[in-house]
Order: structure tokens, then C-alpha cells, then sequence
């Protein structure tokens, strides 16, 4: 494993939580109004490890990659069912882009990685009502 597999790794998952900041900005003006508390949580906790990767990829001696300008969601969110949809959509974004940093990851960062992806596993499943066995791995057909 060389330092830039590791450093593209965390990138992507880098790249993976400024997309998440920015879908629970969308998530939190269209969910049910019981849920909002929810969704500021987990927009909190998705800067939190945004700003984490980006110190991280600083001391593995990269520039860490920027939030793009725009983002073009995956589907129209209307509505609550369409906010919960997406919530579960980006927390399986973030799970994968943790799943490949662990793969490939050592020591602290794999840690954290695998911590991040725990949690992401965990709020997909809290807003989906559905998991996976192994959160974060692309499923094999």
C-alpha cells in the first residue's frame, strides 16, 4: 500500500463528505419537521469528519481537494419521503468512500475511517429502516 493510494482514499472520502454537507443542507430544508433535529445532527457530524480528512490529507502531505461549486442531486427531493431517500443515499456514498479508505489505510487513519463508517452505517439505517451486512462494500451480483 503506498502513500498515494492512501492519500487518493482519503480524498474520495473527502470528496464523499463535502457532497454529504451539502445533500443535509438539502435533507434538513425538506424533511418532516420531527426529523430536523436529526438531520442538523448528522449535517454536523459530516463537517466534523470533513474538516478531520482535510487535516488528514494535510498530513499525509496533499492539498485536500475542495467542495465543488455545485452539486446535482441524485434525484428531486419534493417532499419528507424524497429528504429521507437522500439521506440514505448519501450516507451509502460516505459508507463506501469510508470502506475504500479502510481497505487501504493503517494505524490511526484506518481507525478512523472504520469509525466513520460504522456511523454512516448507522444513520443510513436510522433514516432508510434498511441495512446492509457489510455497509460500506459494493454489493456483488
Amino acid at each position: 500500500m503506498t502513500a498515494t493510494t492512501i492519500v487518493d482514499a482519503a480524498q474520495a472520502a473527502l470528496a464523499a463528505e463535502h457532497a454529504a454537507v451539502y445533500g443535509y443542507s438539502v435533507v434538513g430544508g425538506k424533511v418532516a419537521a420531527d426529523r430536523r433535529a436529526e438531520a442538523q445532527q448528522a449535517y454536523d457530524a459530516h463537517r466534523a469528519r470533513r474538516d478531520a480528512l482535510a487535516r488528514t490529507v494535510t498530513d499525509l502531505g496533499a492539498a485536500p481537494v475542495a467542495a465543488a461549486a455545485g452539486y446535482e442531486l441524485p434525484f428531486a427531493v419534493t417532499g419528507p419521503a424524497a429528504a429521507l431517500r437522500l439521506a440514505g443515499y448519501l450516507e451509502d456514498r460516505v459508507a463506501g468512500a469510508y470502506g475504500d479508505l479502510v481497505a487501504v489505510a493503517i494505524g490511526g487513519i484506518r481507525q478512523d475511517a472504520a469509525a466513520a463508517l460504522r456511523e454512516a452505517a448507522v444513520r443510513g439505517v436510522r433514516w432508510t429502516g434498511v441495512g446492509v451486512a457489510f455497509p460500506g462494500v459494493a454489493e456483488q451480483h
